[in-house]
């Protein structure tokens, strides 16, 4: 009984662990970026805090005041021609990056289609993504059994096992005249969440593309308002 209770406690503590995340922020170095989309500018990025994207450049001299409309250029994907994953799935992912950042950025801001005053241009780009493997992903999140293994892995090394994930590069400029605001690059992996087991295989890279378009809209509102932008 004492062996079954101690059992009892590590699996619900283990739940409790990993059960409110659907991803996952993931280790992203400089040295590890290809700069494609960034070019000179990713020289710019540094490390960001536990609650940032992995990589990140806010310009301290930007007036985010000024700024109550944004342009969204369409989003695009740069992982080479080295990449397996299809081009149908690349194009399906990054419209649903599009989507998403219409979306939650006109929430907080009018959409426009041309530069002008007050005007941000948000350009953003998928470098890479993995799937997940739906099937057995389903399995390590539903059966129990499973479950405290996928949670015994997490606990070893910081990841689940058959999960997806996505990594993307956004630049944030004046529309008008071109000046950087702002840069980011940031990798996102599944998370512990029990709903990220029942979805498709590119379901954690698409819940990695809402998380980074609620936050983009979420602090871009929080610094045109006027709160310090770090």
């Amino acid at each position: 009984m004492k062996n079954y209770s101690i059992n009892a406690l590590l699996g619900l503590s283990l739940l409790a662990l990993t059960a409110c995340s659907t991803t996952q922020k993931a280790d992203i170095k400089q040295s590890s970026l290809n700069c494609a989309f960034l070019a000179n500018d990713c020289a710019k990025l540094t490390a960001g805090g536990k609650d940032q994207v992995g990589l990140r450049y806010i310009n301290p001299a930007a007036q985010w005041t000024q700024y109550s409309k944004v342009l969204i250029a369409p989003v695009s994907f740069w992982s080479g021609d080295s990449t397996t994953i299809p081009a149908a799935d690349q194009q399906a992912l990054v419209d649903y990056f599009t989507q998403q950042l219409n979306s939650e950025l006109g929430k907080k801001f009018e959409v426009v289609t041309q530069a002008g005053a007050g005007v941000m241009k948000i350009e953003a780009a998928m470098v890479d993504a993995e799937s997940a493997t739906p099937v057995l992903r389903t399995v390590s999140m539903v059966v129990p059994q499973a479950h405290m293994i996928a949670n015994l892995k997490y606990l070893a090394t910081g990841t689940f096992p058959f999960v997806g994930a996505a990594q993307a590069e956004t630049k944030i400029t004046d529309a008008t005249t071109g000046q950087v605001l702002a840069l980011a690059a940031d990798k996102r992996i599944g998370g512990g969440s029990m709903a990220a087991g029942f979805q498709w295989k590119w379901g954690d890279a698409e819940n990695a593309i809402t998380h980074w378009a609620e936050l983009a809209a979420t602090r871009l509102s929080a610094w045109t308002s006027g709160t310090p932008a770090q």
